[in-house]
Protein backbone atom coordinates (compact mmCIF):
# COMPACT_ATOMS: atom_id res chain seq x y z
CA UNK A 1 0.00 0.00 0.00
CA UNK A 2 1.42 3.45 -1.00
CA UNK A 3 1.25 5.96 1.60
CA UNK A 4 0.68 9.61 0.86
CA UNK A 5 0.76 13.20 2.99
CA UNK A 6 -2.54 14.62 3.69
CA UNK A 7 -2.32 18.05 2.68
CA UNK A 8 0.50 20.08 3.99
CA UNK A 9 0.36 17.97 7.42
CA UNK A 10 2.89 15.39 8.75
CA UNK A 11 -0.11 12.68 8.86
CA UNK A 12 0.66 9.68 5.98
CA UNK A 13 -2.44 7.97 5.19
CA UNK A 14 -3.09 4.95 2.82
CA UNK A 15 -3.99 5.66 -0.77
CA UNK A 16 -7.31 4.06 -0.15
CA UNK A 17 -9.22 4.33 3.18
CA UNK A 18 -12.33 2.61 4.13
CA UNK A 19 -16.05 4.21 4.02
CA UNK A 20 -17.57 2.61 6.76
CA UNK A 21 -21.32 3.95 5.45
CA UNK A 22 -22.12 0.65 5.25
CA UNK A 23 -22.15 0.51 9.09
CA UNK A 24 -25.12 0.02 11.40
CA UNK A 25 -28.06 -0.26 8.37
CA UNK A 26 -30.21 2.31 10.17
CA UNK A 27 -32.69 4.42 8.62
CA UNK A 28 -34.03 4.42 4.62
CA UNK A 29 -31.02 5.74 2.97
CA UNK A 30 -28.11 4.15 5.07
CA UNK A 31 -29.93 0.41 5.18
CA UNK A 32 -29.75 0.66 1.23
CA UNK A 33 -26.12 0.97 1.78
CA UNK A 34 -25.97 -1.87 3.62
CA UNK A 35 -26.47 -3.27 7.20
CA UNK A 36 -22.75 -4.77 8.24
CA UNK A 37 -22.87 -5.57 12.04
CA UNK A 38 -19.71 -5.64 14.35
CA UNK A 39 -18.88 -8.86 13.85
CA UNK A 40 -18.87 -8.36 10.35
CA UNK A 41 -17.27 -5.29 10.53
CA UNK A 42 -14.52 -6.70 12.34
CA UNK A 43 -13.92 -9.19 9.51
CA UNK A 44 -13.89 -6.11 6.94
CA UNK A 45 -10.83 -4.38 9.43
CA UNK A 46 -9.15 -7.53 9.27
CA UNK A 47 -8.88 -7.76 5.38
CA UNK A 48 -8.89 -3.96 5.06
CA UNK A 49 -5.48 -3.63 7.55
CA UNK A 50 -3.81 -6.88 6.33
CA UNK A 51 -3.81 -5.02 2.67
CA UNK A 52 -2.53 -1.93 4.46
CA UNK A 53 -5.84 -0.05 4.73
CA UNK A 54 -5.79 1.41 7.74
CA UNK A 55 -7.69 4.97 7.52
CA UNK A 56 -11.64 4.02 8.76
CA UNK A 57 -13.28 6.87 7.94
CA UNK A 58 -17.34 7.90 9.31
CA UNK A 59 -20.20 10.60 10.78
CA UNK A 60 -22.53 11.23 13.75
CA UNK A 61 -25.62 11.29 10.96
CA UNK A 62 -24.57 8.04 9.47
CA UNK A 63 -27.10 5.31 10.94
CA UNK A 64 -27.88 7.79 13.40
CA UNK A 65 -24.47 7.17 15.16
CA UNK A 66 -24.57 3.01 14.55
CA UNK A 67 -21.52 3.22 11.91
CA UNK A 68 -19.75 4.62 14.59
CA UNK A 69 -20.69 2.73 17.50
CA UNK A 70 -20.43 -0.28 14.93
CA UNK A 71 -16.36 1.05 14.22
CA UNK A 72 -15.40 1.62 17.67
CA UNK A 73 -16.74 -2.21 18.58
CA UNK A 74 -14.68 -3.67 15.46
CA UNK A 75 -11.21 -1.96 16.25
CA UNK A 76 -11.48 -2.88 19.90
CA UNK A 77 -7.85 -3.86 20.50
CA UNK A 78 -6.66 -2.34 18.29
CA UNK A 79 -6.83 1.17 18.07
CA UNK A 80 -3.22 2.33 17.47
CA UNK A 81 -2.95 0.48 14.46
CA UNK A 82 -5.57 2.24 12.28
CA UNK A 83 -6.33 5.87 11.76
CA UNK A 84 -10.28 6.71 12.48
CA UNK A 85 -11.80 9.76 10.48
CA UNK A 86 -15.17 11.52 11.41
CA UNK A 87 -17.49 14.20 10.61
CA UNK A 88 -20.50 16.27 12.40
CA UNK A 89 -22.59 19.63 11.39
CA UNK A 90 -25.35 17.91 9.70
CA UNK A 91 -28.49 17.86 11.63
CA UNK A 92 -28.22 14.92 14.20
CA UNK A 93 -32.26 15.76 15.39
CA UNK A 94 -34.43 18.76 15.55
CA UNK A 95 -33.00 20.21 18.60
CA UNK A 96 -31.39 23.88 18.91
CA UNK A 97 -28.29 22.38 19.36
CA UNK A 98 -28.43 18.87 17.32
CA UNK A 99 -26.84 20.83 14.04
CA UNK A 100 -24.25 23.14 12.72
CA UNK A 101 -20.97 24.35 13.84
CA UNK A 102 -21.26 25.98 16.94
CA UNK A 103 -18.82 25.63 20.19
CA UNK A 104 -21.48 24.10 22.09
CA UNK A 105 -22.74 21.45 19.33
CA UNK A 106 -18.70 20.80 18.58
CA UNK A 107 -18.43 19.94 22.03
CA UNK A 108 -20.57 17.87 22.24
CA UNK A 109 -20.48 16.03 18.79
CA UNK A 110 -17.21 15.27 19.46
CA UNK A 111 -17.26 14.24 23.15
CA UNK A 112 -20.62 11.67 21.78
CA UNK A 113 -18.34 10.36 18.33
CA UNK A 114 -15.25 9.24 21.35
CA UNK A 115 -17.70 7.33 23.54
CA UNK A 116 -19.40 5.94 19.98
CA UNK A 117 -15.73 5.07 18.98
CA UNK A 118 -14.80 3.53 22.44
CA UNK A 119 -11.40 6.02 21.89
CA UNK A 120 -10.09 8.68 23.39
CA UNK A 121 -9.23 10.95 20.36
CA UNK A 122 -9.23 11.51 17.11
CA UNK A 123 -6.48 11.42 14.31
CA UNK A 124 -9.04 13.25 12.03
CA UNK A 125 -12.19 15.15 12.12
CA UNK A 126 -14.43 16.99 9.50
CA UNK A 127 -16.63 19.65 9.08
CA UNK A 128 -19.88 17.23 7.46
CA UNK A 129 -20.59 21.34 6.12
CA UNK A 130 -20.28 24.45 5.98
CA UNK A 131 -22.45 26.47 8.65
CA UNK A 132 -22.98 29.96 7.45
CA UNK A 133 -24.86 31.06 10.54
CA UNK A 134 -21.70 30.98 12.97
CA UNK A 135 -19.00 33.14 13.03
CA UNK A 136 -16.13 31.57 11.87
CA UNK A 137 -13.79 32.30 14.61
CA UNK A 138 -15.74 30.88 16.81
CA UNK A 139 -15.66 27.58 15.04
CA UNK A 140 -11.84 27.71 14.94
CA UNK A 141 -11.44 28.12 18.12
CA UNK A 142 -13.41 25.82 19.55
CA UNK A 143 -11.67 22.78 16.91
CA UNK A 144 -8.37 24.17 18.36
CA UNK A 145 -9.31 24.04 21.67
CA UNK A 146 -10.14 20.43 20.84
CA UNK A 147 -7.19 20.08 19.24
CA UNK A 148 -5.31 21.53 22.56
CA UNK A 149 -7.43 19.22 25.00
CA UNK A 150 -6.09 15.82 22.88
CA UNK A 151 -9.30 14.77 21.36
CA UNK A 152 -8.70 16.14 17.88
CA UNK A 153 -5.09 15.68 15.97
CA UNK A 154 -5.94 17.05 12.49
CA UNK A 155 -8.94 18.79 11.12
CA UNK A 156 -10.75 18.91 7.54
CA UNK A 157 -13.87 19.96 6.14
CA UNK A 158 -16.45 17.97 4.00
CA UNK A 159 -18.51 19.32 1.03
CA UNK A 160 -17.23 22.68 1.02
CA UNK A 161 -17.24 25.57 -1.63
CA UNK A 162 -14.30 27.36 -2.96
CA UNK A 163 -14.76 30.39 -1.04
CA UNK A 164 -16.40 28.51 2.40
CA UNK A 165 -12.77 26.32 2.55
CA UNK A 166 -10.69 29.39 1.89
CA UNK A 167 -12.71 31.89 3.98
CA UNK A 168 -12.08 29.02 6.75
CA UNK A 169 -8.57 28.93 5.97
CA UNK A 170 -7.97 32.45 6.02
CA UNK A 171 -9.77 33.08 9.16
CA UNK A 172 -7.58 30.25 10.77
CA UNK A 173 -4.52 31.97 9.39
CA UNK A 174 -5.19 35.54 10.64
CA UNK A 175 -6.39 34.41 14.45
CA UNK A 176 -2.80 31.65 14.69
CA UNK A 177 -5.64 28.89 15.28
CA UNK A 178 -5.42 24.95 13.32
CA UNK A 179 -6.42 25.28 9.83
CA UNK A 180 -8.16 22.23 7.97
CA UNK A 181 -5.60 20.20 6.09
CA UNK A 182 -8.09 17.84 4.21
CA UNK A 183 -11.57 18.39 1.87
CA UNK A 184 -13.38 15.40 1.97
CA UNK A 185 -15.38 15.70 -1.64
CA UNK A 186 -16.64 13.76 -4.27
CA UNK A 187 -14.93 12.90 -7.29
CA UNK A 188 -14.92 10.45 -9.89
CA UNK A 189 -14.84 9.67 -13.76
CA UNK A 190 -18.02 10.72 -14.08
CA UNK A 191 -18.21 13.34 -11.49
CA UNK A 192 -15.09 16.12 -12.31
CA UNK A 193 -16.73 19.23 -10.68
CA UNK A 194 -14.32 19.38 -7.68
CA UNK A 195 -11.43 20.31 -10.83
CA UNK A 196 -12.68 23.90 -11.60
CA UNK A 197 -12.03 25.40 -8.27
CA UNK A 198 -11.55 23.15 -5.81
CA UNK A 199 -8.39 21.16 -7.17
CA UNK A 200 -6.14 24.03 -7.89
CA UNK A 201 -7.38 25.68 -4.17
CA UNK A 202 -6.51 22.28 -2.47
CA UNK A 203 -2.85 22.38 -4.48
CA UNK A 204 -2.33 25.80 -3.75
CA UNK A 205 -3.05 25.81 -0.32
CA UNK A 206 -1.77 22.31 0.97
CA UNK A 207 -5.32 21.01 1.55
CA UNK A 208 -4.98 17.28 0.65
CA UNK A 209 -8.36 15.33 -0.46
CA UNK A 210 -10.23 12.43 0.57
CA UNK A 211 -12.61 11.35 -2.28
CA UNK A 212 -15.93 10.10 -1.25
CA UNK A 213 -18.38 7.65 -3.34
CA UNK A 214 -14.76 7.30 -6.66
CA UNK A 215 -17.38 5.16 -8.30
CA UNK A 216 -19.65 7.56 -9.12
CA UNK A 217 -22.88 6.59 -6.64
CA UNK A 218 -22.41 2.90 -7.71
CA UNK A 219 -22.29 3.45 -11.17
CA UNK A 220 -18.82 2.45 -12.53
CA UNK A 221 -19.45 -1.14 -10.94
CA UNK A 222 -19.11 -2.43 -14.34
CA UNK A 223 -22.81 -3.29 -13.83
CA UNK A 224 -24.28 -0.31 -15.59
CA UNK A 225 -24.79 -0.38 -19.23
CA UNK A 226 -25.82 1.03 -21.90
CA UNK A 227 -29.21 -0.91 -23.27
CA UNK A 228 -28.82 -2.89 -19.99
CA UNK A 229 -31.74 -2.20 -17.04
CA UNK A 230 -30.22 -1.47 -13.57
CA UNK A 231 -29.05 -4.78 -12.09
CA UNK A 232 -31.97 -6.25 -9.25
CA UNK A 233 -29.43 -5.70 -6.63
CA UNK A 234 -27.94 -1.99 -7.20
CA UNK A 235 -28.48 0.41 -4.61
CA UNK A 236 -29.71 2.75 -7.32
CA UNK A 237 -32.76 1.73 -7.51
CA UNK A 238 -33.75 3.37 -4.10
CA UNK A 239 -30.34 6.13 -3.41
CA UNK A 240 -29.79 7.59 -6.77
CA UNK A 241 -31.87 10.87 -5.86
CA UNK A 242 -30.06 11.14 -2.77
CA UNK A 243 -26.36 11.35 -5.03
CA UNK A 244 -24.74 13.04 -7.60
CA UNK A 245 -26.79 13.71 -10.80
CA UNK A 246 -24.70 11.95 -13.66
CA UNK A 247 -25.63 12.36 -17.28
CA UNK A 248 -26.88 9.00 -18.46
CA UNK A 249 -24.94 9.16 -21.95
CA UNK A 250 -21.87 10.44 -20.20
CA UNK A 251 -21.58 7.72 -18.30
CA UNK A 252 -22.16 5.15 -20.69
CA UNK A 253 -19.57 6.57 -22.90
CA UNK A 254 -17.31 6.69 -20.08
CA UNK A 255 -17.62 2.83 -19.04
CA UNK A 256 -17.21 1.75 -22.72
CA UNK A 257 -14.04 3.36 -22.13
CA UNK A 258 -13.49 1.25 -18.73
CA UNK A 259 -14.64 -1.92 -20.75
CA UNK A 260 -11.81 -1.77 -23.14
CA UNK A 261 -9.04 -0.61 -21.16
CA UNK A 262 -10.24 -3.75 -18.66
CA UNK A 263 -10.21 -6.14 -21.85
CA UNK A 264 -6.64 -4.62 -22.51
CA UNK A 265 -5.36 -4.60 -19.00
CA UNK A 266 -6.94 -7.99 -17.06
CA UNK A 267 -8.25 -5.37 -14.42
CA UNK A 268 -11.73 -4.23 -13.54
CA UNK A 269 -13.65 -1.77 -14.19
CA UNK A 270 -14.00 -0.62 -10.39
CA UNK A 271 -10.24 -1.17 -10.02
CA UNK A 272 -9.49 1.22 -13.19
CA UNK A 273 -11.68 3.71 -12.11
CA UNK A 274 -9.91 4.19 -8.62
CA UNK A 275 -6.35 3.75 -10.17
CA UNK A 276 -7.72 6.99 -12.33
CA UNK A 277 -8.40 8.76 -9.46
CA UNK A 278 -4.93 7.82 -7.29
CA UNK A 279 -3.02 9.84 -10.42
CA UNK A 280 -5.03 13.33 -9.89
CA UNK A 281 -3.25 16.11 -8.13
CA UNK A 282 -4.09 16.90 -4.53
CA UNK A 283 -5.48 13.35 -3.99
CA UNK A 284 -4.48 12.20 -0.35
CA UNK A 285 -6.81 8.46 -0.08
CA UNK A 286 -9.72 7.19 -2.02
CA UNK A 287 -12.48 6.00 -0.06
CA UNK A 288 -14.08 2.21 -0.98
CA UNK A 289 -16.92 0.91 0.78
CA UNK A 290 -17.73 -2.94 1.19
CA UNK A 291 -20.64 -4.46 2.17
CA UNK A 292 -19.02 -7.85 1.75
CA UNK A 293 -15.41 -9.29 1.45
CA UNK A 294 -15.85 -10.10 -2.38
CA UNK A 295 -16.26 -6.20 -3.54
CA UNK A 296 -13.79 -5.27 -0.76
CA UNK A 297 -11.20 -7.84 -1.90
CA UNK A 298 -12.08 -6.21 -5.57
CA UNK A 299 -11.71 -2.64 -4.65
CA UNK A 300 -8.18 -3.25 -2.75
CA UNK A 301 -6.87 -4.50 -6.49
CA UNK A 302 -6.78 -0.89 -7.78
CA UNK A 303 -3.27 -0.26 -5.89
CA UNK A 304 -0.71 -1.92 -7.28
CA UNK A 305 0.05 -1.26 -10.52
CA UNK A 306 -0.13 1.67 -13.01
CA UNK A 307 -2.71 2.22 -16.05
CA UNK A 308 -0.35 3.18 -19.40
CA UNK A 309 -0.90 7.01 -20.48
CA UNK A 310 -2.70 6.27 -23.23
CA UNK A 311 -5.73 4.62 -21.41
CA UNK A 312 -5.39 7.84 -18.86
CA UNK A 313 -5.58 9.87 -21.85
CA UNK A 314 -8.77 8.38 -23.07
CA UNK A 315 -10.59 7.99 -19.93
CA UNK A 316 -9.58 11.98 -19.82
CA UNK A 317 -11.04 12.10 -23.15
CA UNK A 318 -14.27 10.03 -22.71
CA UNK A 319 -15.08 12.20 -19.33
CA UNK A 320 -14.13 15.28 -19.57
CA UNK A 321 -16.76 18.51 -20.00
CA UNK A 322 -17.34 21.98 -20.57
CA UNK A 323 -16.40 24.14 -17.32
CA UNK A 324 -18.87 26.40 -15.96
CA UNK A 325 -17.82 30.13 -15.89
CA UNK A 326 -15.85 31.79 -15.17
CA UNK A 327 -13.56 29.26 -16.51
CA UNK A 328 -14.25 27.91 -19.43
CA UNK A 329 -12.72 31.10 -21.43
CA UNK A 330 -9.46 30.53 -19.78
CA UNK A 331 -9.70 26.70 -20.79
CA UNK A 332 -10.17 27.79 -24.22
CA UNK A 333 -7.10 30.53 -25.05
CA UNK A 334 -4.26 29.14 -26.04
CA UNK A 335 -2.15 31.01 -23.48
CA UNK A 336 -3.64 29.49 -20.32
CA UNK A 337 -0.64 27.31 -19.55
CA UNK A 338 1.47 30.25 -19.04
CA UNK A 339 -0.74 31.74 -16.64
CA UNK A 340 -1.43 28.27 -14.70
CA UNK A 341 1.67 26.18 -13.54
CA UNK A 342 1.32 22.46 -14.29
CA UNK A 343 1.09 21.30 -10.61
CA UNK A 344 -2.30 23.06 -9.76
CA UNK A 345 -3.82 23.51 -13.28
CA UNK A 346 -7.36 21.47 -14.01
CA UNK A 347 -8.37 19.80 -16.64
CA UNK A 348 -9.86 20.96 -19.55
Amino acid sequence: MEYRRLGASGLLVPALGFGAGTFGGRGALFSAWGNTDAAQARRLIDISVEAGVTLFDTADVYSDGASEEVLGAAIKGRREQVLLSTKSALPTGPGPHEAGSGRARLIRAVDASLRRLGTDYLDLFQLHAFDAGTPLAETLTALDDLVRAGKIRYLGVSNFAGWELMKTLATAEALGLEKPVAHQVYYSLVGRDYEWELLPLGADQGVGSIIWSPLGWGRLTGKVRRGQPLPAGSRLHETAQAGPPVDDERLYDVVEVLDRIAAETGRSVPQISLNWLLTRPTVATVLIGARNEEQLRQNLGAVGWQLEPEHLAALDAASATTPPYPYYPYHRLPDFARLNPPAIRTAA
